[in-house]
């Protein structure tokens, strides 16, 4: 039977749901080519190595979670903004059967593994730059909030506050596989950042 064509978005679109499930050590070429159709050979002439097509295919869902996450922080009481956040990063790591987790702390955690096993500094940068950008989307609703009179802390510290406490959820998820649980969590660390009253 002779593959079908070469489909870039396609085999990003598989390759990225492979290394969500199984990690970066889990996932091979000759697994991401057999689920695309495709040649292992041609994965290599279009990536070049399995961390080159994880990077495109991280950077590939990067960008739409930022979409959706900008779109969660974009409406409502700054209250309704954040709950929408957490309720939008809790079903993103809960998704799939099983769930599959967080794809940024799952990489980040296979980060020095054995040599020719793990994860360079690209890699490191990428997973890095997604954190960094989502904690400027949470500090900018932050500071939007404290311009309505919504909250009266430090926007900075209280956006690191809510992207570690995101990270925490994504280990106690995997951990525990709790969903509720996570909720509560997330519902308290609002109160925190707003008070009990707060909007």
């Amino acid at each position: 039977m002779r593959p079908r064509e070469f489909d870039n978005d396609d085999v990003l679109r598989i390759a990225f749901d492979q290394f969500w499930r199984k990690g970066v050590r889990g996932t091979s070429l000759s697994d991401i080519a057999r689920d695309a159709g495709v040649q292992r050979g041609s994965l290599y002439n279009a990536f070049g190595s399995k961390e080159a097509l994880l990077l495109q295919a991280y950077e590939r869902y990067a960008g739409g979670y930022l979409v959706a996450l900008q779109e969660a922080l974009g409406a409502g009481s700054l209250r309704k903004r954040l709950t929408a956040f957490f309720d939008l990063t809790i079903t993103n790591f809960r998704s799939g059967s099983p769930p599959r987790g967080c794809p940024t702390t799952r990489g980040l955690m296979e980060l020095g593994a054995a040599e020719g096993e793990g994860l360079d500094e690209d890699a490191r940068k990428a997973f890095a730059n997604l954190v960094s950008r989502i904690t400027a989307l949470v500090e900018d609703t932050l500071s939007a909030g404290a311009e309505r009179g919504e909250f009266d802390g430090n926007p900075t510290s209280a956006a690191l506050h809510i992207i570690t406490v995101t990270r925490g959820l994504a280990v106690l998820e995997r951990a525990f596989d709790d969903e509720p649980q996570l909720r509560k969590i997330a519902a308290h660390t609002i109160d925190l950042v707003l008070g009990k009253g707060g909007r």
